[in-house]
């Protein structure tokens, strides 16, 4: 029996998608062999290819301002695949620090590129995301990079910031959640793990206007325009994560898009969160105005407690509820392919949990 999966990365999936890919995997489309089998040059799998990236534009509503790159590496190697690309653009590059991602991103670039740290809370141990107005643009910077959403600590910033400079987003764990402006930004990438699919992949959205300002010195694996021109196959593609991406992509589609997992994702983490704090025995101190809609942590006043409600929530079928590491304490991540029935399941097990034990 499946149980409740709460885990920040690799993260939930559908189960109707789960299910479809199980009935087609030995045999994709008449085609005598699996799709992990099938060359990505062949007409068969162009087709995938073409038919996911064209459901993704539709999903976001892309401009056609915007390429539509899907990559390997992780979000972790555009940390260093973007300063490699746009150093040239100017004296520096600005980061705002608001959680464990964005500081990683930041170190990485460090070495890439003279990093300006635009703001930071991490002395304050990222319980506040920094306000946008408090950001200290450099006047020669080659771009501004922030994560909106911080996986670990569960901290969000839910506005889009206006800069007048070219401004990056890692959106791996908040990508699909919402609706999103994708014209505001001149670089969006995403970890696969979270609300598109299997790890493997990473969706890079990257103003055509931008990307053709990289460094041409670069090694071709390195350049977001020679992935352009090559339609993300200069080198073999994970065949497999984009093709299960791109089942992902038509099941948003049919459930109702954006605007439905926007209301749904809302409807839950409000549910979660009002639970929480009502409570005496659960505790979440950020602003209720910075919370993440899809990481909710939360802490048991008595940390004593902490391997008993891990263990009984386990055997409830409500797993990987434990926090990061850095941070310790629970964490409930409840991204697309968590129902609201999940969440309802989850805060009656917190209800006898504080029950048994306040």
């Amino acid at each position: 029996m499946r149980g409740w999966n709460f885990s920040a990365g690799p993260a939930a999936i559908p189960q109707e998608v789960i299910k479809e890919v199980q009935e087609e995997l030995l045999e994709y489309n008449s085609s005598g062999a699996s799709i992990i089998e099938i060359g990505h040059r062949t007409d068969i799998y162009s087709q995938v290819a073409e038919e996911s990236k064209n459901d993704l534009i539709e999903i976001l509503k892309i401009p056609n301002s915007h390429e539509v790159l899907f990559l390997q590496g992780g979000a972790t190697h555009q940390f260093s695949m973007i300063p490699l690309n746009f150093r040239n653009m100017g004296n520096n590059a600005d980061y705002v620090v608001s959680g464990t991602w964005s500081k990683k991103a930041a170190d990485e670039a460090s070495k890439l590129i003279d990093v300006n740290i635009s703001a930071s809370s991490e002395n304050m141990s990222f319980s506040v995301f920094p306000k946008c107005s408090d950001w200290d643009i450099s006047k020669h910077s080659s771009y501004v990079h922030y994560c909106p959403n911080e996986t670990i600590q569960g901290i969000a910033m839910h506005e889009i910031p206006k800069i007048d400079k070219p401004l990056m987003a890692d959106m791996t764990s908040v990508i699909l959640s919402q609706p999103l402006d994708v014209s505001k930004f001149d670089l969006i990438y995403a970890g696969a793990q979270k609300n598109i699919g299997p790890a493997g992949l990473t969706i890079v959205i990257i103003s055509k206007e931008l990307m053709e300002k990289g460094d041409s010195s670069l090694p071709k694996i390195l350049r977001y325009s020679e992935h352009s021109k090559a339609n993300s196959m200069l080198n073999t593609p994970p065949t497999f994560s984009w093709y299960f991406a791109g089942k992902v992509f038509k099941w948003i589609k049919r459930s109702g898009g954006l605007d439905y997992f926007e209301a749904l994702n809302k409807k839950k983490a409000e549910k979660l969160y009002d639970f929480i704090d009502s409570s005496d025995f659960y505790v979440n101190n950020l602003q209720k105005s910075q919370r993440s809609l899809m990481n909710v942590t939360f802490n048991l006043k008595n940390d004593d407690l902490n391997s008993s409600f891990l263990d009984e929530s386990k055997a409830n079928s409500l797993l990987n509820l434990k926090g990061h590491a850095l941070v310790g304490g629970m964490r409930a991540s409840i991204y697309n392919a968590m129902p609201e029935e999940g969440v309802t399941k989850l805060i009656q097990f917190m209800s006898e949990f504080e029950s048994k034990y306040g």
